[in-house]
């Protein structure tokens, strides 16, 4: 199969949607398949020489990296989808698989050109995420916009790929093709060494073990303010025992070291890293791995490095499938506040025998769920299945039973 793999956003990236893209893109490649990467002409480092590329021009991708509405896109989601065509008047494909609402309205649109059946792969629910670009007053306004495009695409798309129930249930009822839901994967490597992770943190000014460790973009649905007024809080607790001195540590990509959230507490700290080696380090290293992202939809691909480095996790209930409160993970209810941030940081550091035993099981059901090969097979059948003629067929959401 001839898959054109879109994604509007800029490649190469260290972010979450394009580290999956490129993922599953070779997990399929190691199955034969012949997948081929659409993306924004624009991105940060070298390009990967073992994909097939075919992006849009340079001079029209956005300048700005960050996720979210951009001036510059729609300009940037014309010039994908003439790329599209050109590759596509090149080698015909046999299916697209649209990564995020943005590509899928792009393979969408060309569809009469190319008669290329659409796999939507839902990255997120709009109808749950557009508001975290806005301001507050806008949040009813953005998220029914968000939802129209959900249930538009929805409707329009052959078939549906959700990476977690919640998308699938809400899509569900819109959508004209079959649902499948299948995370993303990781396939552990051999962990860095413990001079390797102390060097790391030496660079940083940390202690290994002795930090509490954030990874990824600095958007606002990752509701960092969350984790900062965390911070505040245990100040005002002047929390005894292992938590009190600790470091909350963000350590992302883009810092710009101008956030907002960043003077609510001495103990907060924004690092730049430089690459991914640094960030698997501090990883591998930390006390404590946070995620305070409350939007559900997705799968954070940051829990799957969280989970590949054996340490404790805290996050909140429904943001990925397979994980449970004090099983694998430290999870938060829906409606959680600082304090039960704070409460749940304290937990873990105070009782590191706890932290293990959260992290031992959470490396196991990466292995055991999120392997590449079994992943990749999946989406591969499910994709044969839309190019055999499935279209039109009534929706059905079909759930692989360890999810459920």
């Amino acid at each position: 199969m001839r898959l054109a793999m879109i994604g509007a956003f800029p490649f190469p990236y260290p972010q979450g949607s394009q580290i999956f893209l490129a993922d599953q893109a070779r997990a399929l490649c190691a199955l034969g398949a012949a997948p081929v990467l659409l993306t924004y002409g624009r991105g940060a480092g070298a390009a990967p020489d073992d994909l097939e590329l075919a992006p849009g021009p340079r001079w029209l991708s956005p300048r700005a990296m960050r996720s979210g509405p951009q001036w510059s896109k729609p300009a940037a989601d014309a010039a994908l989808a003439a790329a599209y065509l050109a590759e596509h008047r090149r080698e015909s494909f046999d299916l697209a698989l649209a990564h995020n609402a943005e590509a899928a309205a792009v393979a969408l649109a060309a569809r009469p050109f190319t008669g290329v059946p659409v796999l939507y792969v839902v990255h997120t629910i709009l109808g749950w995420e557009l508001s975290a670009y806005g301001p507050e007053r806008w949040r009813s306004a953005l998220d029914a916009a968000g939802s129209l495009v959900d249930r538009a695409i929805a409707r329009q798309a052959d078939g549906i790929l959700a990476l977690c129930r919640d998308a699938a249930e809400i899509l569900a009822p819109h959508s004209r093709g079959r649902i499948r839901v299948l995370p993303p994967g990781l396939d552990p490597s051999p962990p860095p060494s413990e001079d390797t992770q102390r060097e790391s943190c030496d660079r940083q000014g940390l202690e290994p073990g002795r930090f509490v460790l954030y990874t990824g973009n600095l958007d606002g649905y990752q509701d960092l303010d969350l984790l900062a007024e965390a911070a505040a809080e245990l100040d005002r607790q002047s929390t005894e025992g292992a938590a009190r001195s600790v470091p909350i540590v963000v350590a992302t990509h883009d810092a710009s070291g101008s956030e907002s959230w960043l003077a609510r507490s001495p103990r907060l700290r924004c690092i730049q890293v430089p690459d991914f080696d640094e960030m698997r380090a501090l990883t591998f290293a930390a006390g404590v791995l946070v995620l305070t992202r409350r939007r559900r939809g997705g799968f954070p691909v940051k829990l799957l490095n969280y989970m590949e480095a054996g340490r404790p996790i805290v996050a909140f209930e429904g943001i990925a499938s397979g994980f449970e409160h004090r099983r694998n993970a430290w999870l938060l209810r829906r409606d959680a506040g600082a304090r039960d941030v704070a409460d749940a940081l304290v937990a873990l550091l105070d009782e590191p025998a706890l932290g293990e035993a959260l992290g031992h099981v959470a490396r196991r059901h990466l292995e055991e769920q999120h392997s590449w090969p079994t992943l990749a097979r999946r989406t591969l059948e499910f994709a044969e299945g839309l190019c055999d003629g499935a279209r039109g067929v009534p929706p059905r959401l079909s759930i692989p039973r360890e999810l459920r």
